[in-house]
C-alpha cells in the first residue's frame, strides 16, 4: 500500500507543481490538461488549459493535485502535507521557500520532539509541517 497527497488548486495548479518541483528537487512526470481529457456527463464548464491531473515525484515520494472544478473548490482545512528531513539547514530551507508569500502558522523552532518544527501555508494555500526530528 502507498499512501500519497492530491492537492486541490483553485486555477493555479501548473503553477504550484512547478514551484514544487523546485522546491523539493523533483521532477513532473504527468501535466494533464482538462482540454486533452474525455468529457464527463455534467461537468462543469472548465478551461482546457487548466490542469486536470499533475504528478510530480521526487526522492522516493510522490505528490498529485489538480484544478478543482470551481464549484467544489473548498479552503483546506483539517490536514497538512508533513515533511519530514534530517538536517537543520534543510528544514530551514524549505520552512523559508513555502512560506514566502505565504502564512506562518508556527514558526519554526525547537520544540521537545524535534530540533526545528513548523507550521505554515503557502501561498498556493496548501498547509505544511516541516519537521526535523533531534537524533535519537
Amino acid at each position: 500500500m502507498h499512501m500519497n497527497a492530491y492537492l486541490m488548486f483553485d486555477g493555479d495548479c501548473e503553477t504550484a507543481m512547478t514551484f514544487y518541483a523546485e522546491c523539493f528537487g523533483g521532477r513532473i512526470e504527468a501535466m494533464e490538461r482538462y482540454g486533452n481529457g474525455p468529457q464527463c456527463d455534467g461537468e462543469m464548464s472548465l478551461d482546457p488549459d487548466k490542469i486536470m491531473h499533475a504528478r510530480l515525484v521526487a526522492d522516493g515520494w510522490m505528490l498529485m493535485g489538480s484544478d478543482c472544478p470551481p464549484a467544489y473548490m473548498k479552503t483546506p482545512q483539517g490536514f497538512s502535507v508533513a515533511v519530514h528531513v534530517e538536517d537543520i539547514e534543510e528544514a530551514e530551507r524549505l520552512f523559508s521557500v513555502l512560506s514566502a508569500g505565504g502564512q506562518v502558522e508556527m514558526p519554526l523552532q525547537q520544540t521537545h520532539w524535534a530540533i526545528r518544527f513548523g507550521m505554515l501555508v503557502d501561498r498556493f494555500g496548501t498547509p505544511w509541517m516541516i519537521n526535523c526530528e533531534a537524533a535519537g
